[in-house]
């Protein structure tokens, strides 16, 4: 058994903690030991097991309350069940609770776990990173080929990109790739919460380090031990916390709040922004030297626009998985060049909003041009201005019509004549067809905005532009 690659594991039993001679005797089957107290969630040690033994003695609550904290943690490490051996029921109740196996209390000897680390041994490491961003243009593969070379180098990383282009998801690509891809992945948004939160969230605090604190609490940074910290929008992250990072990034060690004694790190730091970082450096926003230590490797992910062959991918990934397998989701050919002529300022989030309402829109259907809402008003200005072949132009049929059309003996919003205005002119009267049929369909403005995934402002905006530009929107339906 000494061939196999050791196993790092994680013990609890409340009864009858392990002897020295028993922890060697693991040892010497490939099974590296720690003993732990279930009742302390926050064990780090919990983060960076590979395989969980827990002693249960009468019921599987304990199970229960481990498989919390290790989704918590986002561990996959699989659970071995040790019960009585008398206590067949509860060894049924353990595997139906999920528990990969159940032995014996009393097995100790190499023969009974030389089973339990085969298993071990075979568990697949989940890695589903790489499934939520799409590598088919040659930009983004280049990318990707980076990236997996930065991964094994245990190197700062700092991530830069434009809003929704995909960050953290390249950032959980660094962690998988690398060593440290059985450790914790914890990422944490620099500007969602105010400055004393965020403090008190990355270093943790002491008890009775301030009103409230009832308990020890470790941050996140401790929290990420042997695995990954992700710091998004790092640009937010105010000077006076910058100077608390840098120190850790220097030292590799964290004091708590409330806390005196330093507590070593084993984390690797990933930072990204969507900001200028020398622009705020010059504008005494952000520390020099800081940004220094967060670029040992700077990665930068480009626009969707940047890489347009991932746009079809990326809307058929998308839909596949909105269909979950049961309903088959697809665009139609006009719709597809849609989306690859329109120049996606929000980015791959901006992508999933468009498909999302057109899929409601569709309602079932093959998902068609006039079922696509861009976030971007000025839709004039976001779309690619290079003209179609006039072969492969589906936009024929659309017309230029400036007054609202009458309905069609189904009640629903005639398509205006043909026109040979091109795609800027034919998305906006999709835009206008949809908006009126939504208002049509509900005769409330509020329950158009709904179902066209909008906010009833926005709504308000895109009438406001259609009035402007000379079309006919009834009061009926514009309310």
């Amino acid at each position: 058994m000494t061939d196999h690659k050791m196993i790092d594991v994680i013990w609890f039993d409340s009864n009858r903690p392990l002897s020295p001679t028993e922890v060697t005797t693991f040892a010497e089957q490939g099974l590296a030991i720690t003993q732990a107290d279930i009742t302390e969630p926050a064990n780090t040690a919990l983060f960076s097991a590979q395989l969980i033994v827990v002693t249960l003695s009468q019921s599987t609550e304990e199970l229960k309350e481990l498989q919390s904290h290790l989704a918590a943690a986002n561990s996959s490490a699989p659970i071995i069940a040790r019960v009585d051996r008398s206590n067949f029921e509860l060894g049924i109740g353990a595997m139906r609770e999920g528990a990969l196996t159940v032995i014996s209390q009393g097995a100790f000897n190499a023969d009974e776990w030389a089973e339990v680390l085969e298993l071990a041994q075979c568990q697949p490491v989940k890695n589903n990173s790489q499934q939520a961003f799409v590598f088919a243009d040659p930009v983004s593969r280049n990318l990707l080929a980076l990236a997996e070379r930065v991964a094994e180098v245990d190197v700062t990383v700092l991530v830069t990109g434009p809003t929704g282009a995909g960050k953290e998801v390249l950032a959980r690509i660094l962690h998988d790739a690398s060593a440290r891809h059985q450790g914790p992945f914890v990422a944490f948004n620099c500007a969602a919460m105010p400055e004393n939160l965020i403090e008190d969230m990355l270093f943790g605090h002491e008890k009775g380090s301030f009103t409230g604190a009832s308990k020890v609490q470790p941050g996140l940074f401790e929290q990420a031990q042997g695995g990954t910290v992700f710091l998004d929008e790092i640009g937010e992250m105010s000077f006076h916390l910058q100077a608390k990072l840098l120190r850790i990034l220097q030292e590799r060690s964290v004091v708590r709040l409330g806390g005196q004694k330093a507590i070593d790190l084993n984390i690797r730091v990933i930072a990204a922004t969507n900001r200028d970082l020398k622009a705020a450096i010059a504008q005494q926003t952000f520390r020099e030297d800081l940004y220094f230590r967060l670029t040992a490797f700077k990665l930068a992910i480009p626009s969707l626009s940047e890489r347009p062959k991932d746009i079809l991918p990326l809307a058929e990934q998308f839909l596949s998985q909105q269909g979950g397998g049961i309903q088959t989701l697809r665009l139609t050919r006009a719709a597809q060049l849609s989306l690859e002529s329109y120049r996606w300022p929000g980015n791959v989030r901006e992508l999933q909003n468009v498909l999302v309402r057109g899929m409601v829109l569709a309602n079932g259907a093959p998902i068609d041009v006039q079922h696509l809402l861009f976030d971007d008003i000025q839709l004039a200005d976001s779309f690619d201005s290079r003209p179609s072949q006039p072969q492969e132009n589906p936009f024929a049929q659309y017309a230029s019509s400036r007054t609202a059309p009458a309905k069609d003996s189904s009640g629903v919003w005639a398509t205006p004549q043909a026109s040979t205005e091109g795609l800027n002119e034919t998305v906006k009267h999709s835009e206008w067809q949809a908006i009126m049929n939504a208002l049509s369909g509900t005769r409330s403005r509020e329950h158009a905005a709904e179902q066209l995934g909008i906010s009833p402002r926005t709504l308000r905006h895109k009438l406001q532009r259609l009035r402007e530009q000379g079309i006919n929107v009834t009061r009926a339906y514009a309310r």
